[in-house]
């Protein structure tokens, strides 16, 4: 098998691990590092620069609940669904998103990501009409039509990029619900500038105070800035452009410019929160979906058993034809295969949130403050709620077997009143384009070739997934 799953780091050599609650100052901290985390620079929780291996070796090392410092600040990482539900939806009031999510506001400014409290409600009624099922069942003959484009492009034998391919399908799926427009060179620098931004984004998370120096000549802020001025650039002269048209073309710009807060006072989106949620929507609508692609060809490829029942039904259900929205009550076996990558690799694979008050989880006590971090990542690879967590097995997801696991087992797309607006466009766009693809090709994986992930804002593949297109008889 190619797939390579990140090993746990090894132990901290100058510290041996505390198992113990930790009580101060009239709190009870979890059991965790002994030590502040700069304290294990040279472990390989840095080395890597992979931040799963450190929530790995505290899951392993601590069970379900752990602590540590960074610097100052306390952070406890949960690998419970029960407490993980505490922080997301019984307790929600007392938290807001943690300080690294905040500071993606310096790309998505005030969008549904990164927005909080009263802003946020108001973001998210306003841009809920934009993804009614009513409206993004629009689009799905148009998913389908990119992706049977694309089926006519590959050739037997000849080598393809899964990872590319997935993000070149996705890009003109996202241009078009976006922006009504094929990828024009707009759209083409608006992805361009993303993925510079993307390719920052560890820097600018481990930077101190970034956003107070923004105006300062360093290198990776400067290089930041000039991606962000031709992002708006761009942005903002589209939003205008339909602005003095007036056109209501189908697509969610419209939707965006059109929508009013019914509920309070009429308000429309100013140009300027128009631009957020647009960047924001390019975002999570274009990396995550793509990303959740490449890892479902990579897995059906080492896991025929699977792939011949994926191959079963798309000649059942469809007989030939291309698929349609109306298809996707059948297609269930489709829509498990895709569950089941995306528990296995989760393109969001972590959040974190911040206590604003005195916070109990347990028999822990945790002051105002303290960051709690939770990985689905982790989480959904745990043998307690999946059986042999490494294992390709979709009928994990069979209404049966989800109806038995706790709901925060497994949380791709977020839980609470936070979670993602856009999950139903995200499984539509996702089912049609992997059966409309595996409807006529399978794909094999180059032996001898590296595979590894590489945690960013999405869950990324490390290296180029090569696979050779290989028709289906």
């Amino acid at each position: 098998m190619a797939t390579i799953a990140p090993s746990s780091p090894e132990k901290p050599t100058a510290s041996t691990p505390v198992r113990t609650v930790l009580e101060r100052g009239g709190y009870r901290y979890p059991p965790g590092l002994r030590r502040n985390l700069p304290f294990y620079l040279f472990s390989r929780f840095f080395r890597a620069n992979n931040p799963i291996l450190l929530f790995e070796y505290l899951q392993k090392q601590y069970g379900s609940v752990s602590h540590y410092r960074l610097g100052p600040n306390h952070i406890v990482f949960l690998n419970d669904p029960e407490l993980i539900r505490e922080v997301l939806v019984t307790q929600a009031a007392s938290f807001i998103k943690e300080r690294t999510q905040r500071r993606m506001k310096i790309l998505l400014g005030e969008g549904l990501i990164t927005s909080e409290g009263e802003v946020h409600m108001r973001q998210r009624r306003i841009a809920a009409p934009a993804f009614h099922r009513q409206r993004i069942a629009a689009y799905g003959d148009m998913m389908t039509a990119r992706a049977a484009t694309m089926r006519e492009e590959w050739q037997p034998g000849v080598e393809i990029d899964a990872v590319a391919e997935m993000m070149r399908l996705a890009l003109q799926v996202v241009a078009r619900t976006i922006f009504d427009t094929d990828v024009t060179e707009d759209v083409q620098t608006i992805n361009t500038e993303v993925n510079a931004i993307m390719d920052l984004y560890n820097f600018l998370i481990a930077l101190p105070k970034a956003e107070a120096l923004l105006h300062l000549p360093i290198p990776g802020l400067m290089r930041f800035k000039e991606a962000r001025r031709r992002l708006d650039a761009v942005v903002h002269r589209m939003i205008d452009q339909r602005r003095r048209s007036g056109e209501d073309r189908g697509d969610l710009l419209s939707m965006l410019l059109a929508s009013r807060d019914t509920e309070r006072d009429q308000s429309k989106l100013t140009d300027e929160q128009v631009r957020d949620e647009v960047t924001t929507i390019f975002l999570a609508g274009y990396e995550t979906v793509a990303n959740a692609l490449a890892w479902t060809w990579l897995l059906l490829a080492e896991n025929p058993r699977a792939e011949a029942k994926l191959h079963a039904e798309l000649d059942t259900v469809l007989a030939g034809r291309l698929p349609t929205l109306a298809d996707l009550p059948q297609l269930r076996y489709t829509e498990m295969v895709l569950s089941e990558s995306m528990r296995l690799y989760p393109p969001a694979w972590a959040m974190g949130r911040q206590s604003t008050a005195v916070v109990e989880l347990g028999p822990y006590r945790l002051p105002a403050g303290t960051y709690f971090f939770f990985s689905q990542y982790i989480m959904q690879r745990t043998p307690e709620y999946f059986p042999d967590p490494l294992r390709f097995e979709p009928e994990r997801f069979t209404p049966e077997k989800k109806a038995a696991r706790p709901k925060f087992a497994y949380f791709p797309f977020g839980g609470g009143n936070r979670q993602c607006i856009g999950e139903s466009f995200a499984w539509m766009e996702a089912v049609l384009l992997t059966a409309t693809l595996a409807q006529r090709w399978r794909l094999r994986m180059v032996p001898g070739q590296r595979v590894a992930v590489q945690p960013k804002i999405t869950l990324r593949s490390k290296y180029p997934i090569r696979m050779v297109p290989e028709l289906r008889a």
